[in-house]
């Protein structure tokens, strides 16, 4: 665990966070949930763990489709925000995905690469062990990552993205295995500045993680309509994992 105020607990915990992502596109993601659990043959009785669930977009989809869920995120803002679409059948949690989950569930769920945050190898490892431990017995994990070879090969250097009068500069570079994103913007004449730092992890790495984790590749997609991945252009690396 990191001493010091890591960027994603300062990051996604803003509200410029939410702003700069506001337009990500909402049906394209129901289409993905949708393609997922008609493949994976989910009963509705199947409970599903929304893991790095934001403010709770994907979860209360999936809810609406007849799922329990539970979405877990650090952010303890977006939580907050999604507790108010909290049922019986849809619950949030602050939730450290290093840390042992206190739930079993059959599926779980980490969307649009939420993964991949920490220095430390072991860290990640760490939370496809948590996985694995929180899965009932036929349970199954889905991890949706970018592809970090095209990314890598398609990589915008520097960018201007304006949002509800915000303006943001972007600047990315692939330093020390990370794919990071510096985020500069300027409001009421303060300065402020924001990182992303994704790590650049390959199926092949993946391979190793998943193995130190007990948890089996069973197919791999290139995108959200779950077609064949193809190393130089799919755009998402999707993994179906198992015990």
């Amino acid at each position: 665990m990191e001493n010091t105020k890591t960027w994603f607990s300062e990051w996604f915990n803003t509200r410029y966070y939410h702003i700069l992502y506001k337009n990500r596109n909402n049906d394209e993601a129901k289409v993905f949930m949708q393609n997922l659990v008609s493949f994976l043959k989910l009963p509705k009785d199947n409970s599903i763990l929304d893991l790095a669930c934001g403010k709770g977009r994907h979860s209360i989809f999936l809810n609406t489709l007849g799922y329990p869920v539970i979405g877990a995120d650090l952010s303890k803002n977006s939580i907050d925000y999604a507790n108010q679409f909290a049922n019986s059948t849809l619950k949030f949690i602050v939730q450290d995905m290093r840390k042992p989950f206190a739930i079993k569930v059959d599926a779980v769920f980490n969307m649009f690469t939420s993964f991949g945050y920490f220095d430390d190898d072991n860290d990640d490892i760490k939370v496809l062990q948590n996985i694995e431990a929180c899965l009932n017995k036929n349970g199954v994990a889905v991890l949706d990552y970018m592809n970090v070879n095209k990314v890598i090969k398609n990589l915008v250097n520097t960018e201007v993205i304006t949002r509800d009068e915000i303006e943001f500069r972007i600047k990315r570079h692939v330093t020390d295995g990370f794919i990071t994103k510096e985020i500069d913007l300027t409001e009421n004449n303060e300065e402020l500045h924001f990182q992303e730092r994704v790590k650049a992890i390959d199926l092949e790495k993946f391979r190793h993680y998943t193995k130190q984790a007990n948890l089996k590749i069973k197919h791999i997609f290139g995108d959200y309509h779950l077609s064949d991945f193809d190393i130089e252009n799919s755009d998402r690396l999707i993994l179906i994992l198992t015990k």
